[in-house]
């Protein structure tokens, strides 16, 4: 077979051949996908870990309710446990268990996931990954009792939307922790203030580029972390706030928030952004790398402190 395979008397087969054969037209060439053909192959590969993804409106598990909408690119969701202020730690412990009481219901589309490890197991078992978090900033109430309380829970994300002395001294304490800061709704100050005291990236959640400084973009980048984008139904709108991010902050540090309307997904976002020349690796890392890697690294900052103290 292989003398065959390199005897180019074999392997050539020129158009006179073909009409010697009575076939008088060439073969055709195969046309090109289109960018929504192209969209899809990569979303199916490189399912979108959705940084911010509002729970079902209410979370008593009823069967005919479940599993939650949700876009089919999805293959991991963090499932913000903010509450209102005067609900605080209560409201937010009831949460919790209302979330996982919606994936126990349902073993065969979610799974809870604590560690991008288990992350990845679930996609791989054809689950939706849920990753709790982010907390309210209001809901950890001045205490770091409460930020280690809410991790031994499984929570790996805490919002932060003012700094002060508290969220210096919490900054450092989610770091040692193993919880990501999400700066969704602070202050430029406070993300400057924050990026300056945090050893791990981190996450500026639900976020419109054109509210984010040009300086604060670039500096987000710096320090590796990720601005999420919010997915509008207008996948050009959506796509120019994109191209701002990508070319302040890098594209190492752009992810997606959310889609306003789950049954489009994902799909005409990518689309739009392959048709602006966007580069294959880039729409990995916006799809999932980039939000993965926050989660990652302050995983692995935790795990090298605790072994510096022991």
């Amino acid at each position: 077979m292989a003398d065959l395979l390199d005897d180019p008397t074999t392997t050539t087969f020129t158009v006179a051949h073909a009409a010697a054969a009575g076939d008088t037209d060439p073969p055709e060439h195969p046309r090109p996908l289109d960018e929504s053909t192209r969209a899809r192959a990569l979303l199916a590969a490189q399912p979108v870990v959705e940084g911010h993804t509002d729970p079902p409106r209410t979370l008593d598990p009823d069967p005919e309710d479940l599993p939650p909408p949700r876009a089919a690119e999805a293959g991991a969701q963090l499932w913000s446990l903010r509450v209102e202020a005067d609900e605080g730690v209560l409201g937010t412990l009831r949460r919790i268990d209302a979330v996982r009481a919606v994936v126990a219901a349902c073993p065969e589309d979610l799974r809870l996931a604590h560690t991008t490890a288990e992350m990845a197991d679930a996609r791989n078992r054809g689950r939706v990954a849920v990753v709790l978090g982010p907390v309210s900033w209001a809901a950890v109430g001045g205490s770091a009792a409460t930020l280690r309380a809410y991790h031994a829970l499984g929570v790996r994300t805490v919002e932060l939307t003012r700094y002060d002395r508290f969220a210096r001294e919490a900054v450092r304490e989610m770091n040692r922790l193993g919880l990501t800061v999400d700066l969704a709704g602070a202050d430029p100050d406070t993300v400057r203030q924050t990026l300056a005291v945090s050893r791990a990236p981190v996450l500026l959640g639900r976020a419109e580029p054109d509210s984010v400084p040009d300086d604060v973009l670039r500096l987000l980048g710096e320090k590796a972390g990720v601005c999420l984008v919010r997915v509008g139904t207008d996948p050009a709108a959506t796509a120019d706030a994109l191209d701002r991010a990508h070319a302040l902050a890098g594209p190492r540090s752009i992810g997606l928030s959310h889609p306003a309307d789950p049954a489009t997904g994902y799909v005409p976002l990518v689309a739009e952004l392959l048709r602006r020349g966007w580069q294959a690796q880039d729409l990995v890392g916006l799809a999932h790398g980039n939000v993965t890697r926050v989660l990652r690294e302050t995983e692995f900052r935790a795990r090298a402190t605790r072994l510096r103290a022991g």
